[in-house]
């Protein structure tokens, strides 16, 4: 994972936005009968120790959201955080997988969309990482994380448009991180002066 991904992935873990969805289509740890043993709080009870263990130990967070799932196959948020450590494995298909299993079960919530769209552009498919980052701010206009994502995938991919200028005079204005602010300016410096 590159500065961007870290700091957009630990700013969303510090403040509880990310989350994850599974699947039963017989891949993976997922199947038919998980779904119908269901145990919503046991479910929860460990998706809690697995989100204190996603900083500190990934392995660890990863083999409870994989227990958490087990008892809860529709535990949206433990599919989202499932994911965020596959893409930190760098394994972009499973991690997709579990961001889309997240966008389904979790339809008002902009983070999966995100996280999708940062799997999609590392996995080669700017085009529609970009459009998983604008549905993101479909479903919450404003959202800092979709916003900094768009702006830099249509920066690093040279795929700019008129809405960048204005995502990066956004990042400039509302973000709280200096690093994406210094980033943002560098940024529409650039554009600016290629615009001359």
């Amino acid at each position: 994972m590159n500065r961007w991904q870290i700091s957009i992935v630990a700013s969303l873990v510090a403040a509880g936005c990310v989350v994850a969805v599974g699947c039963s289509n017989g891949r993976g740890p997922y199947n038919a009968k998980a779904a119908e043993q269901r145990d919503i709080r046991k479910a929860e009870a460990i998706y809690k120790d697995a989100v204190a263990a996603m900083a500190d130990d990934p392995a660890k967070a990863k083999t409870l959201l994989n227990e958490a799932l087990g008892f809860d196959l529709y535990h949206g948020a433990a599919h989202n955080n499932l994911g965020v450590i596959l893409l930190g494995e760098n394994k972009l298909y499973d991690a997709a997988e579990e961001f889309e299993w997240a966008r389904k079960l979790m339809p008002g919530h902009p983070q999966p969309r995100v996280n999708l769209a940062i799997a999609l552009e590392r996995g080669g498919k700017p085009l529609e990482a970009i459009e998983s980052a604008k549905a993101a701010l479909e479903v919450r206009p404003g959202h800092m994380g979709a916003i900094q994502t768009l702006a830099y995938i249509q920066i690093r991919e040279g795929l700019e448009d008129k809405t960048t200028k204005d995502h990066l005079n956004t990042i400039i204005s509302r973000s709280d991180d200096q690093v994406w602010r210094d980033w943002a300016n560098r940024q529409r410096a650039r554009l600016e002066a290629k615009a001359l």
